[in-house]
C-alpha cells in the first residue's frame, strides 16, 4: 500500500464510474470496515489507518463521484444526497448490505452527512459507527465555501496557476500543524487538471445545509455504537459542534484529539488510528 491506487470499478446507477479498493490480510469473512471522505478530499487522507486496519479486517475505501480518482464531468450531481444514494449502492455490490454481513463506518467530514444521510433515510445498516469531525450540524461552512460555492462559473475560470493557488490555500487551512508539501500536493492534484478545475467549484455549489436539516432531528434515533472523533484545533468545524453532536446520538463517546486540525488524519494520525482501531473492534 505505499502506493494508493483505487483498482476496481464500479458503475452507479446515475452513470458515474467510482474508484474503490478493498484492503485486507484475513479471511474473507473478516470484518469489515468502510471508509468514507469529506471534500475537497479523497480516499488517500485513510491510507494510513487503512493499512493498519487491514491486519484483522476487510477495509473498504472509495472515491466519491467527482473527486480524486472517481469520474468528474460536467452536469454530474455531486451533492450530498446523491453521494448518500451511491454509497448505498456501493455497500449492495460488496455485499455488506445484509442481516449478517454489516460493516463498521468510519465517515470524515461531509463524509459523515453522507453516512447518517443513508443510515437515518435510505436504511443502510452498519455494525457500528464512527464520525471524525463531520458535517453533521447546522450552520455549517465557512465564509470562503459559501462564496466560492456562490460563483461556481467565474472562479472555474481562473488560470490554473492561481486555481492551484487558492486551493493549496484552502486545503492547507485543513491543517493545524501543516502539511507535509507532499501530502498537499497529492490532495490537490486531482483539482489541477481541466477536469478537476469545475469539478473543485462545482461539488461547493452542489452542496448546502438542507442536507444536513433534513436528518438532524433524528440523530436520537441512531441505535448503533457510536464513536465520535474530533480535533481539538478544528477550524473548520469548531469542537464544540461535537460536545452537541455527541448529546444527541444516545450513547455516543466523543474523544478530543489535542494538536488536531479538521485533517486529523494528518495532523493526529497514531491517536486517530489507536481509537478507530479499538473501536471497529470493540465498539468502545
Amino acid at each position: 500500500m505505499t502506493q494508493w491506487l483505487l483498482d476496481r470499478t464500479f458503475r452507479s446507477a446515475s452513470g458515474d464510474e467510482v474508484r474503490w479498493a478493498v484492503h485486507g490480510e484475513g479471511p474473507a469473512d473478516a470484518p469489515a470496515v468502510v471508509l468514507l471522505h469529506g471534500t475537497p478530499f479523497s480516499s488517500y487522507v485513510w491510507r494510513g489507518v487503512a493499512r493498519a486496519l487491514a491486519a484483522r479486517h476487510r477495509v473498504f475505501v472509495w472515491d466519491m463521484p467527482g473527486y480524486g480518482a472517481s469520474e468528474m464531468r460536467e452536469g454530474q450531481d455531486v451533492s450530498l444526497g446523491a453521494q448518500a444514494r451511491v454509497f448505498g449502492e456501493l455497500l449492495a455490490h460488496w455485499g455488506l448490505d445484509g442481516e449478517t454481513d454489516r460493516p463498521a463506518v468510519v465517515a470524515h467530514d461531509f463524509g459523515g452527512c453522507v453516512a447518517l444521510r443513508a443510515h437515518l433515510l435510505h436504511g443502510a445498516r452498519y455494525e457500528r459507527l464512527a464520525l471524525v469531525d463531520p458535517v453533521a450540524l447546522a450552520p455549517w461552512g465557512s465564509p470562503t465555501y459559501r462564496l466560492l460555492g456562490g460563483h461556481p462559473e467565474v472562479f472555474g475560470q481562473l488560470p490554473p496557476e492561481l486555481h492551484r493557488a487558492l486551493v493549496r490555500e484552502y486545503v492547507s487551512s485543513a491543517s493545524h500543524p501543516g502539511l507535509h508539501p507532499a501530502v498537499l500536493d497529492r490532495l490537490v492534484e486531482p483539482w489541477c487538471t481541466p477536469e478537476g478545475q469545475p469539478a473543485f467549484y462545482r461539488q461547493i455549489a452542489r452542496n448546502d445545509q438542507r442536507f444536513t436539516d433534513e436528518i438532524q432531528p433524528r440523530y436520537g434515533e441512531i441505535g448503533l455504537p457510536t464513536l465520535i472523533c474530533w480535533g481539538a484545533q478544528d477550524t473548520w468545524i469548531p469542537v464544540a459542534k461535537g460536545h452537541e453532536l455527541a448529546s444527541r446520538i444516545p450513547g455516543s463517546r466523543l474523544q478530543v484529539l489535542e494538536g488536531a486540525g479538521h485533517l486529523v488524519q494528518e495532523d493526529t494520525p497514531a491517536e486517530l488510528t489507536a481509537a478507530l482501531a479499538e473501536f471497529v473492534r470493540t465498539g468502545r
